[in-house]
Order: C-alpha cells, then sequence, then structure tokens
C-alpha cells in the first residue's frame, strides 16, 4: 500500500474517534534535535567523555552512578535538562494539538521521554502521563521526606567535554543528601512514583469516559517496549509511527517514516477530508 494510502487510512481511524491517545517514545524528540540514545554507539556520539570512558548509557542512567560520580551524573543528567530547557518542539506536536481539539474527548498522551517537551508544546498538563518521570523534577536520593519538587530553580553548569557538573551539587533542603531527578532508571528501586501514579489515574479516568479512541504512536522501540506495551493493550485501533521497526499486530496503521514527516502526511489526509472544519 502506498504511503498516501497509508495516511488516507489513518485519517479515517482518527475521523472515526472520540479520543486520542497519544502515545511517545525517544523517536519523538529526533525531529527536534533531541538524541534517542539507540545503542552505545548513538549514546557515545552524543557524551564522548562517556565514550572515552567506555561507560554505558545503562551505568550511568542508575541511581548508583550518583553515589559512585556524583559530578559525573549530574553532568550527564545537567547537559540533558540543558539541553531539553532550550529545545523547541517541532511542530508534529502542534499537528497532534490540532488533531484533539476535534475530537469530543481532546487528546491524552502517553510517554516514556523525561523531557517535558510535550508541556513545551502546549500541551494541559494534566492530559500527560510520563510513565518514567520527569527529568524536570526532583527527589532526594536517600528518599528521605518522599518529596517530589521541581527543579526550576537548578541551573547546572556542565563542564560538556568532560561531562562534570561545575556548579554546587544540589541537595535536599531537610536531610543535605544529594538530589537525583525524579526518573525512573535502570536498576531503580528508590524512585518515587507517586506523581507518575497520579497521572495514571487521570489517564484511566479518562479512558474510561471515551467510547472510540485512537491511538497515534511516535517512536516507540522494542529496546525499552513499555510505549509499545501499552499501545497495544489498550484494544483500539493503533496508528504506529516508527521508521525502523513498524510491524504492527491487530488493527492499524503502520508508517514506516520518521515522526515529523508522518503527522504531516496525516494532517494533509484529514484536511482533504474537511476534519479541521468540524
Amino acid at each position: 500500500m502506498s504511503l498516501q494510502r497509508l495516511c488516507d487510512e489513518a485519517a479515517r481511524l482518527i475521523t472515526d474517534a472520540d479520543g486520542l491517545v497519544i502515545s511517545a517514545g525517544a523517536g519523538m524528540g529526533v525531529d527536534s534535535g533531541l538524541p534517542d540514545f539507540r545503542g552505545n554507539a548513538g549514546f557515545w556520539r552524543a557524551y564522548p567523555a562517556l565514550a572515552g570512558a567506555r561507560i554505558a548509557f545503562e551505568e550511568i542512567a542508575c541511581p548508583d552512578a550518583f553515589v559512585r560520580t556524583p559530578t559525573l551524573a549530574w553532568g550527564f543528567y545537567g547537559h540533558r535538562l540543558n539541553l531539553y530547557r532550550r529545545t523547541a518542539p517541532h511542530p508534529g506536536f502542534a499537528i497532534l494539538q490540532a488533531i484533539g481539539e476535534c475530537l469530543p474527548r481532546g487528546a491524552f498522551v502517553f510517554t516514556s521521554n523525561v523531557d517535558g517537551q510535550f508541556q513545551r508544546a502546549g500541551f494541559d498538563e494534566a492530559r500527560i502521563c510520563e510513565v518514567h518521570g520527569s527529568i524536570h523534577h526532583l527527589q532526594c536520593l536517600d528518599g528521605c521526606d518522599g518529596q517530589i519538587t521541581r527543579a526550576d530553580g537548578f541551573e547546572p553548569e556542565v563542564d560538556e567535554v568532560a561531562c562534570l557538573l561545575h556548579s554546587p551539587l544540589p541537595r535536599c533542603a531537610r536531610c543535605q543528601a544529594l538530589l537525583r531527578p525524579n526518573v525512573l532508571m535502570f536498576g531503580d528501586w528508590g524512585w518515587l512514583g507517586q506523581r507518575t501514579a497520579a497521572q495514571r489515574q487521570r489517564l484511566e479516568a479518562w479512558l474510561g469516559g471515551t467510547r472510540r479512541a485512537v491511538v497515534i504512536e511516535i517512536g516507540a522501540g522494542l529496546h525499552v517496549p513499555t510505549v509499545r506495551w501499552f499501545s497495544e493493550n489498550l484494544g483500539e485501533p493503533l496508528i504506529r509511527i516508527n521508521p525502523t521497526e513498524p510491524d504492527i499486530p491487530g488493527r492499524g496503521v503502520s508508517l514506516p517514516l520518521g515522526g515529523l514527516v508522518a503527522l504531516q502526511g496525516i494532517q494533509q489526509a484529514l484536511a482533504q477530508h474537511a476534519f479541521f472544519d468540524r
């Protein structure tokens, strides 16, 4: 089937829906210029200092790294925090917003990304579920008070060549232990998940009031399959956008394209059906 016909079929599924589930993995940020860390090769290209030390993504993206080498761990996460703060979301986010605004139940986001790009693009905070947490929030490494706080006041100064934090390490106001991102890491038994749990409750309530949802999944790979499992287990028609792992089970459409190109194709198909004139 041609890409035009695939986009037309995706448009038909959206037109028949009353609500849009947006499920997004790391590939969603690629068109904004964000790295997706697909394998050590891609990770080390983004962080040559860690490549020189042969430190894998799983070794730095874990709570133990904050105990062993806190300035290196915060060099990595501080760089990411700064990067996400200054990155403008690509136009595909606006396309998804426009689609949701034309459906009776609107849209709800389910994402494994910790970058806060959906909020930065203007999506309603109450309609986002960040299943792996958010780098824009902090928690005590020791979990002393069980509190999750915003990282707004933390401005990390990072030596990007050495991947080291130069500014003072962030400290817990209660016990002075190190603060860490409220992100679910590898081998992470200390992550505080109550913020994500509350988001998930809101998502389930929204799904409960939606009778004909459609799922648009963007950039969710098999290496960390959380988003793919969620998309496939909803029992709703699925539009999967993935240039390298597009296979789809059950009802739906597979678009073997990057996120922005696919969303622009769907937007054009919807416009031909006068969808945005509702």
